[in-house]
């Protein structure tokens, strides 16, 4: 077991980024029952939708025309009109949906439902169900291989992460885990899960030709005590070389290189950080903090959090759209 300690402190003053891309943020504001709208350079919020109840997992469509939403207590994915905030349609979705993974040509979406103990796979042109697979107890985290071959899916129950095969739409193996995985991420050639063990205080990086975990990273932040190390979120920068993870109840996120395993900052944030997003051109990453009501923005080249915003009740997921 590998324990990564700080590779070193960025302490810079905080500063608004330069040069921000055209990107537009949408926070799913768990407790505030909405969806905050944020205009990524100005660091605006340029409005708050109404949505369902305990809206999670937050993604956009692949021609950018819709959010899609899980809305928890309503057991359905919302699917919202990106340009007026309306509501389109609600997906039948299977009980308490909490995330997604919108699949790699657009056409399905593979959604964790809670309540159910399944993955249910939603066709987006005729909105009705493919198909659904019954998993390990409470299902969270959800992604689909590059190849698309797999969708991953953690149980927070059991501990494991399912393996889904999509042509034969069935459970095939299942990969034991630290305690209560919530998130799963593979790196773009494939040939890695990475998983986030909340309970555990791990990230678990699972091969995937063995389906076997390879390597389990901890974390040490200086002044924070293990128990409140809760890794949640993961997401990789577009060249593959960082991986963003958010740290719950520490309040900071890790930036880890990902070829060396090593942190080369952990980055002070606001209370309970969800979820993180990156912007396109992999400069900023954009961390949900739920117990402050605020995303933070962070400089991921000078390892510093550069400017904070005030959102709606508990933002927990977060996603950046041109």
């Amino acid at each position: 077991m590998k324990r990564i300690m700080i590779a070193g402190l960025l302490l810079l003053p905080a500063a608004a980024p330069a040069n921000a891309l055209a990107e537009t943020l949408y926070v799913s504001n768990e407790r505030g029952d909405s969806v905050s709208v944020i205009d990524a350079a100005s660091g605006a919020v340029t409005a708050t939708w109404a949505v369902g109840g305990r809206p999670r997992g937050i993604t956009v469509s692949k021609d950018g025309r819709y959010i899609y939403l899980c809305a928890s207590l309503d057991h359905a994915v919302q699917v919202i009109d990106r340009a007026s905030g309306k509501l389109v349609a609600e997906l039948p979705s299977g009980q308490d949906p909490e995330q997604f993974f919108l699949s790699r040509d657009g056409k399905t979406l593979f959604v964790a439902n809670e309540d159910d103990a399944a993955l249910t796979a939603i066709d987006l042109a005729s909105r009705t169900v493919a198909f659904q697979v019954d998993v390990g107890g409470e299902p969270e985290g959800v992604a689909q291989s590059p190849d698309g071959r797999w969708v991953a899916v953690t149980s927070e129950e059991d501990n494991v992460v399912n393996w889904i095969d999509v042509a034969a739409r069935a459970m095939v193996d299942e990969t034991p885990t630290d305690l209560r995985p919530r998130h799963v991420e593979f790196t773009a050639d494939g040939r890695q899960l990475w998983v986030a063990a909340e309970v555990g205080g791990t990230v678990q990086i699972i091969d995937t030709a063995s389906r076997h975990v390879a390597e389990t990273l901890r974390f040490t932040i200086p002044g924070i005590p293990d128990h409140r190390i809760l890794p949640c979120g993961i997401r990789f920068t577009p060249d593959g070389r960082t991986a963003v993870i958010a740290l719950g109840r520490a309040d900071h996120v890790a930036l880890v290189d990902v070829a060396t395993r090593t942190v080369r900052a952990y980055v002070p944030v606001g209370k309970r950080v969800w979820h993180v997003a990156i912007s396109a051109d992999g400069t900023r990453a954009y961390a949900a903090n739920g117990l402050s009501d605020t995303v933070s923005v962070i400089d991921l080249a000078r390892g510093a959090a550069v400017r904070t915003i005030a959102v709606g009740a508990a933002p927990w997921g977060i996603v950046a759209a041109p």
